[in-house]
């Protein structure tokens, strides 16, 4: 009988005609600042404990290559498929527990491991979108959130194509 692991890191992926995601909020000195992609992928992020740098490559090329976005002939294909953007959100509630009536997070990694894994994750993104998108002759790109903080976002999309994947 197989000994079943504990996932290290979870990811939900959804399409999107567009989305935009508000990185820093208004203050009395400065309006508030957000970024936004166009018809490409959502990927909502949360490391848990146990994750570490060697499930990174495995997790960028399942994002980046599953068949999500519908394509010209309304086949699915991937986001290096399509081409598209990508915005990257931190989701540490993916993280949380059931536990009675409240959610729980003991399962999610400590801040600083977090933070350095999902930039890692952000960064190696980047590079394969953007290697693909040269290649194809398309300008596409990769915006992110900022780990650790609230943020406000919303998203467009003509199907709820939505789908978790645990590594």
């Amino acid at each position: 009988m197989a000994v079943e692991t504990m996932p290290k890191a979870r990811v939900v992926l959804q399409q999107c005609l567009s989305a935009k995601l508000q990185i820093q909020p208004e203050t009395d000195e400065t309006p508030a600042k957000h970024v936004e992609i166009n018809r490409g992928l959502v990927v909502y992020v949360c490391f848990l404990n146990d994750a570490t740098e060697d499930i990174l490559d495995k997790m960028v090329k399942n994002v980046l290559m599953t068949r999500l976005s519908e394509g010209g002939d309304r086949k699915l294909v991937s986001i290096l498929d399509l081409p598209g953007d990508v915005l990257i959100i931190p989701q540490a509630t993916l993280g949380g527990i059931l536990k009675g009536k409240m959610m729980q997070y003991h399962k999610n990694i400590d801040k600083e491991t977090g933070l350095k894994l999902y930039t890692n994750f952000v960064e190696m993104c980047e590079q394969s979108l953007t290697e693909n998108s040269k290649n194809k002759g398309v300008d596409v790109c990769v915006k992110s959130g900022t780990y650790g903080n609230r943020q406000v976002f919303s998203c467009t999309t003509n199907g709820p194509y939505t789908h978790i994947i645990e590594f």
